[in-house]
């Protein structure tokens, strides 16, 4: 059963359905941004109050406390993003969500990116997609909103929390994934740059079909 949201191609009047990109972040980093960012916001909107403006509570005191707040199923987010609507892609820690969420990754995303690799993202769609990506180096490059957003007042977590999150198997799982998304994203990025070689065309056709000298072999 098919359980990504895709929009059908009839919708679009096209004869083939859009091209999905998208990114992906490690999902502590995630998390700690969060935290900070719903008591002291970001330097997009400075002025406005926050949900949990007045909390001066660190990361590291709530994961101690046992707060909600710092819950590491609250990192359960990516999974079911690429996951999709199936009940079971919300059921935070099921190794089912985890694995729909690769093929839906692999299967049905044109390309996706790491927030931390963000010059290398944008460098592959130009390469990749230059009749709609043409110049966007040069202008991300030299563009002040590249990174619209920044949390303020944010503390990186101390080591003793990083290894009590890392404890739990919804941080295991999320993990997991982005390291799935970074090896794919780097293995794209090997085949773009390479020299002399028809490489998009390549590349995708390998990701619609198999290569038959690998098929079936241990």
């Amino acid at each position: 059963m098919h359980v990504l949201s895709l929009p059908n191609q009839l919708k679009f009047g096209m004869p083939s359905k859009p091209l999905y990109i998208n990114l992906i972040r490690q999902p502590l980093d995630r998390l700690v941004s969060y935290y900070y960012f719903l008591r002291y916001g970001d330097d997009y909107r400075p002025y406005l109050v926050r949900h949990r403006a007045g909390d001066t509570m660190t990361f590291d005191e709530c994961v101690a406390r046992q707060k909600p707040d710092c819950d590491p199923t609250n990192m359960w987010l990516q999974i079911p993003f690429f996951c999709g609507h199936h009940a079971e892609c919300w059921n935070p820690g099921s190794s089912w969500a985890l694995e729909q969420a690769k093929r839906n990754l692999v299967n049905e995303y044109y390309l996706v990116g790491l927030t931390e690799e963000m010059d290398e993202f944008i460098e592959l769609l130009e390469l990749s997609l230059p009749r709609l990506y043409r110049g966007a180096v040069a202008h991300f490059q030299k563009s002040n909103k590249s990174h619209l957003r920044k949390t303020k007042s944010k503390v990186d977590p101390a080591a003793e929390t990083v290894a009590k999150i890392k404890e739990s198997v919804v941080w295991q799982m999320e993990n997991e994934l982005y390291e799935f998304a970074r090896e794919q994203f780097h293995f794209v990025q090997r085949k773009l740059r390479t020299p002399g070689r028809n490489v998009m065309q390549d590349f995708m056709y390998e990701k619609i079909k198999p290569n038959p000298n690998v098929a079936g072999k241990n």
